[in-house]
C-alpha cells in the first residue's frame, strides 16, 4: 500500500514535469499544483489503459504512460486557463 502511494506520487511528479515542459509558453504552477495535476493524470491514465486492456504487458508500459502523459497535458492546460481567468 505505501509502496503504491510512493510510486503515484514519483510517477505523478514526473508525469506533471514532462507535460509542463510540452506545453509551450510559461506556466505559473506551483510543484505542488504541477504534482497534483501529475498525480490525478496518472491515476486516470491508468484507469483508462486498464479499461482497453493495456495494462497486462511486459516491460515499461509505454501506451499507459502516454495516455497519463496526454492528460497531464490537458490538465496543465486547464488550470493555466482556470488561473488566467481568475487573475482577468
Amino acid at each position: 500500500m505505501i509502496g503504491s502511494i510512493i510510486a503515484a506520487i514519483v510517477i505523478g511528479a514526473i508525469i506533471g514535469a514532462l507535460a509542463r515542459l510540452i506545453v509551450p509558453g510559461r506556466q505559473n504552477l506551483s510543484i505542488g499544483l504541477t504534482l497534483i495535476v501529475g498525480i490525478v493524470a496518472a491515476l486516470i491514465g491508468t484507469a483508462i489503459a486498464a479499461a482497453l486492456g493495456l495494462t497486462h504487458t511486459r516491460g515499461i508500459n509505454w501506451w499507459e504512460h502516454i495516455i497519463q502523459l496526454a492528460l497531464a497535458v490537458i490538465g496543465v492546460l486547464l488550470v493555466v486557463q482556470m488561473q488566467a481567468r481568475k487573475t482577468h
